[in-house]
């Protein structure tokens, strides 16, 4: 890893370190529930757990680039993997969620951090990262295996709590049938990206900048 790879990490993690901490710390100021219901609901978000992925990644990367813990989120599969997630949070986001509430002040500032700024700064260090020609096919299925779980540890906390972090999954408000409808057209928008990634990153050239 070279000196800008490691200060584009550096700056990717400070960035997504205080997104997640003020954001947390907005819902403190707002929210009228237990500590521990809080903090559960806050971390029930696909955008607060991949924040956090992208924020454990990118430290490692920066800080323990040549340990093991940095080789592996520095793999192109991996790095991808993350690349797409983060990329889903903005592009859902920014085309169905975003007009559905209007956070002011600080709290509108945490929220663009969360799903604009973070996800076009890891998908520019995806671009400029090595080894992407190395991406197969085959990582397409692997990369699913977390949105099902996501998906299926909503439904369950939702069955049980009656809280569900995103409108499009509110089995309460839709019907399990809707929401396995919107579920399937976001898992095949990932299909699609997942599948634009690796054509784009087995067809770049090899780069180390």
């Amino acid at each position: 890893m070279t000196l800008s790879q490691r200060n584009l990490a550096a700056m990717i993690a400070v960035t997504a370190w205080f997104a997640i901490v003020a954001q947390f710390c907005v819902g403190i100021n707002s929210a009228s529930l237990s500590p521990v219901v809080r903090t559960i609901r806050f971390f029930s978000y696909f955008t607060i757990q991949t924040n956090l992925m992208v924020a454990i990644s990118t430290t490692c990367l920066w800080l323990s680039p040549q340990k093991c813990v940095g080789v592996f989120f520095g793999k192109s599969s991996t790095l991808t993997a993350i690349t797409l997630y983060i990329f889903i949070v903005g592009l859902v986001y920014n085309v169905a969620l975003r007009f559905l509430w209007q956070p002011q002040g600080f709290a509108r500032f945490t929220d663009e951090l969360l799903h604009s700024v973070i996800p076009l700064l890891v998908l520019f260090y995806w671009w400029r990262s090595p080894e992407k020609e190395m991406l197969r096919w085959k990582y397409i299925l692997v990369w699913l295996i977390y949105p099902l779980i996501y998906l299926l540890y909503t439904l369950a906390h939702g069955a049980i709590t009656g809280f569900y972090p995103y409108p499009f999954v509110d089995v309460n408000a839709l019907g399990i049938t809707m929401v396995l409808v919107n579920c399937g057209v976001v898992g095949a928008v990932i299909l699609l990206f997942s599948a634009l990634l690796i054509w784009i990153g087995r067809r770049s050239k090899p780069t180390n900048v």
